[in-house]
């Protein structure tokens, strides 16, 4: 029954990253964490997730805006850096509801902008550094929620569908790769641990192939809504985590 329930829920969180191009993480974790210790769970939805941006990556790199990949790179290891060596130490509840609040407001802000006619947020280039950072940063920590950072980021860049979603693959692929090292080292990758992860990645593929056929049907202005709603299903979930 516990394998069926954690099928299930990597199940229906790549359904949900297959549509929106992120939130696999924050969908997983919670749900996962009543059933296995943080220990477990944060390692191997990053090893899951890593196995499908090796695809994304290979599939999509023609669609990647390399600038601002370049932009994010070196804010994103040096993010993953900090995180692991805060992720045995740490109590983030604080750092959770913060990040919870204001991607509710974010995401309440942008449907404004569609329901009102508000002007969208433009961010500089010079934001990448701050988001970057404190989006893997929270990543590493909790396995999920800080790339939602770099979504508003994209988001207020401007970026199409196709050229956001291969560019945060990307991006996330080289995080991942740092991260998985980190675990590795720290030794929370043992065997239980990768027959869990093997058993769990025909879950991840298919809930990923259905995702991504329901959202080649949405407009841009529809994909910019359940956005925003992600985002706020995201905020929800880490307030109450």
């Amino acid at each position: 029954m516990q394998l069926a329930w954690a099928a299930g829920i990597v199940f229906g969180a790549y359904v949900v990253r297959g549509m929106s191009g992120f939130g696999a993480g924050l969908v997983a974790t919670p749900l996962l964490a009543f059933l296995l210790p943080m220990s477990t769970v944060v390692p191997v939805t990053g090893l899951i997730v890593f196995v499908l941006f090796v695809f994304l990556t290979i599939r999509d790199r023609h669609e990647v805006l390399w600038d601002e990949f370049k932009r994010l790179l070196l804010p994103t290891l040096v993010g993953v850096a900090g995180g692991l060596a805060l992720f045995t130490l740490l109590d983030n509840r604080l750092l959770t509801k913060l990040l919870g609040g204001f991607l509710v407001t974010y995401s309440a802000y942008m449907l404004i902008t569609q329901w009102v006619g508000m002007q969208q947020l433009k961010l500089s280039p010079r934001w990448a550094w701050p988001l970057g950072f404190l989006g893997s940063f929270i990543d590493t920590l909790f396995g999920g929620g800080g790339g939602t950072l770099v979504v508003i980021y994209m988001h207020a860049r401007g970026a199409g569908k196709a050229g956001f979603r291969a560019t945060v693959a990307v991006l996330w692929f080289v995080e991942m790769m740092a991260r998985i090292g980190g675990y590795t080292l720290a030794g929370y990758y043992t065997e239980s641990t990768l027959t869990l992860v093997a058993v769990m990645l025909p879950f991840m593929l298919l809930g990923t192939w259905v995702g991504e056929r329901l959202t080649a049907r949405i407009s841009p202005e529809m994909f910019n809504r359940i956005l925003a709603v992600m985002l706020s299903l995201s905020g929800v979930s880490l307030l109450l985590k």
